[in-house]
């Protein structure tokens, strides 16, 4: 990976998109980000909102019965699957960890719908943990601008991207892509003709030599 390359993509969008972290108690991020697996923003938002009001702690969240949590969360994706996930990772808080939210990759990936994405959002988001979540947004800019591999998996290439990134670049980057890839670099057509890294984009140059 070219570490001026992607230095110099960042300070770009950074420009473009003013990024400010929003931190949150890692429960709710935990809970919040598990909710928004394969669910469209407004959805998960309006759906956390509903279920934190009735309960925001993992003892409270274990008390509630299964049709109540469905209730209180659908339409999200998998609503059903995500009941059973969230009852299950409650109670395990609980019993394994007091209550409290694990602060490391490792322990946060032993729960129930805890990939390394969501490990990874919890540690930047809850506590403040210089690490990067890796999203499609993230997996597909990376592969297309040329800065990892495009063979790798999301964890691989979060791990390639803490190689060369530190501090502020690891907390922004995340949502720096997420917005670049909504308004720009979408999954299909991306709309390279007003792309502002597009001297740096290997599929640019690909498309246009």
């Amino acid at each position: 990976m070219d570490k001026k390359k992607i230095r110099t993509i960042i300070k770009i969008l950074k420009k473009r998109y003013k990024i400010k972290v929003k931190r949150d108690k890692p429960f709710k991020v935990l809970l919040g980000t598990i909710l928004s697996q394969r669910t469209k923003d407004e959805i998960t938002d309006s759906a956390s909102k509903r279920l934190f009001e009735k309960a925001d702690t993992p003892k409270k969240i274990a008390s509630l019965k299964f049709p109540e949590i469905e209730k209180l969360i659908y339409p999200v994706g998998f609503y059903k699957q995500k009941t059973e996930g969230l009852k299950e990772l409650s109670k395990i808080l609980v019993e394994k960890y007091r209550g409290k939210v694990p602060n490391n990759l490792e322990e946060l990936k032993k729960l129930p719908f805890v990939g390394d994405k969501t490990a990874s959002c919890v540690l930047l988001f809850g506590f403040n943990k210089n690490t990067i979540p890796v999203d499609t947004h993230v997996a597909r800019i990376s592969k297309r601008v040329g800065l990892v591999e495009k063979n790798l998996s999301p964890e691989k290439i979060r791990v390639e991207l803490e190689r060369y990134l530190e501090g502020e670049e690891r907390d922004i980057i995340n949502q720096l892509f997420i917005f670049f890839g909504k308004e720009i670099c979408k999954p299909i057509k991306p709309n390279c003709k007003v792309c502002p890294i597009q001297k740096y984009c290997g599929l640019y140059k690909k498309v246009n030599n």
